[in-house]
């Protein structure tokens, strides 16, 4: 009851370790050192980031300056993969709901609850941010823009870093050049995961978030997911499931590893049709689901699974023998490629926004600019709004 109790209210610990902030941050003076502390929140500035940017910026010119170009075109196709994700998305929960990818969005306390994930996503966003920021600041002082401040800020349970460009010097830059300071930030990202990617793809765990055709052309899949033990009593019990019989689909869904049970709407007193190997022969049976006893209305086939990482690296260089660096890495990654795209949506406070109406400022009158924006803010929130309700529907609010 005890550990029940503080599981599922993450949030607390949140909040304790907000308080324990902010007592310490006014207990040091902070606020003499360049902190802003207020009550919800913590901000840090620091006015010598435009020196430690032009440094950098002497010994790797050529680069920023290909990077910087690059992040225009990559800007254009960040969006365009995030709309047609969300898109697309939506289309499956209704034509394919099996392959329907539900989203949350992660919030620490709500649905990030466990201690692990709190940790991986602690440790992740600084990085994320440093490398997002630090790129629109290198870009802004490559196009001779200057940076007043930059440093980072805690809101309760939310993370933001920030660089802060002269406005006026920003706003009388050329058109390309605003471009290629706002898109920097979101290509650092989605280079920086691609990057780690490519590191991660000799990682078993890898292989449960890689789609196809990557992740057949990058790994030995294994043919379905072992039965260790039947339920007794159990649909899989009586229509004869046994101990080591490899399940292969699920009616139309192929089961490759554990988690492929989930794509599959699993229904109390539904009859699926389930297909195994069983002695290199492929039988099928009829299986009638079985109430969950911790939720009545989640079915399950009654069945004792194997649950571990059955990928295998084609390319397998890299010995991976600590999980929790396994793990945080692909957390790292995660964060860093889906907030990298994601940023790139259209919305006022995302460099999407300001993306969209850098290209479109100044070609009509700033009324008409206006009206656009908000338009195109609308229809963003409601297909990114829309794929988190249709999550919500699904399997209500996702914890992780």
């Amino acid at each position: 009851m005890e550990l029940d109790f503080l599981t599922e209210n993450a949030i607390i610990y949140v909040l304790l370790a907000w308080v324990i902030i902010i007592v310490t941050a006014k207990a040091l003076k902070l606020q003499n050192h360049g902190f802003e502390i207020k009550v919800y929140s913590l901000v840090y500035k620091n006015r010598s980031v435009q020196s430690v940017l032009t440094r950098i910026l002497s010994r790797t010119r050529r680069g920023i300056k290909i990077f910087a170009d690059v992040s225009v075109v990559a800007g254009f196709l960040m969006m365009g993969f995030a709309f047609w994700f969300l898109l697309s998305n939506i289309s499956k929960f209704f034509v394919e709901p099996s392959e329907f990818a539900q989203l949350t969005v992660l919030i620490p306390g709500v649905t990030l609850t466990s201690a692990p994930a709190l940790m991986y996503f602690i440790l992740s966003v600084p990085i994320v941010l440093v490398i997002h920021e630090g790129a629109h600041g290198i870009v802004a002082t490559l196009e001779k823009i200057k940076i007043k401040t930059g440093g980072f800020a805690i809101f309760i349970a939310l993370f933001a870093g920030f660089v802060e460009p002269d406005e006026e010097e920003f706003n009388n830059a050329k058109k390309i050049s605003k471009l290629r300071v706002i898109g920097a930030g979101a290509t650092s990202n989605v280079l920086f995961s691609f990057v780690l990617g490519a590191i991660l793809l000799t990682n078993p765990l890898f292989g449960l978030v890689l789609p196809e055709p990557l992740l057949s052309s990058f790994y030995e899949l294994p043919d379905g997911v072992m039965v260790i033990s039947t339920i007794e009593g159990s649909g899989a019990e009586k229509a004869g499931l046994l101990p080591n019989d490899i399940i292969t689909k699920i009616n139309d869904v192929q089961i490759i590893s554990a988690l492929d049970f989930q794509k599959v709407d699993l229904k109390p007193g539904d009859t699926v049709l389930v297909t195994i190997l069983r002695d290199e022969q492929e039988l099928q049976f009829p299986v009638e689901i079985m109430q969950s006893p911790d939720d009545p209305e989640r079915g399950l086939i009654g069945i004792m699974r194997d649950n571990t990482f059955a990928y295998k690296p084609v390319y397998n260089f890299i010995e991976w023998n600590n999980p929790q660096v396994s793990m945080f890495l692909l957390w790292l990654w995660m964060i860093s490629f889906f907030i990298g795209v994601l940023n790139m949506l259209p919305l006022p406070i995302l460099d999407g926004g300001k993306f969209i109406h850098t290209i479109i400022d100044k070609k009509i009158s700033d009324k008409a600019v206006n009206r656009l924006m908000w338009g195109i803010y609308a229809f963003t929130f409601a297909v990114f709004g829309l794929n988190i309700a249709l999550s919500y529907s699904k399997s209500g609010w996702i914890t992780i």
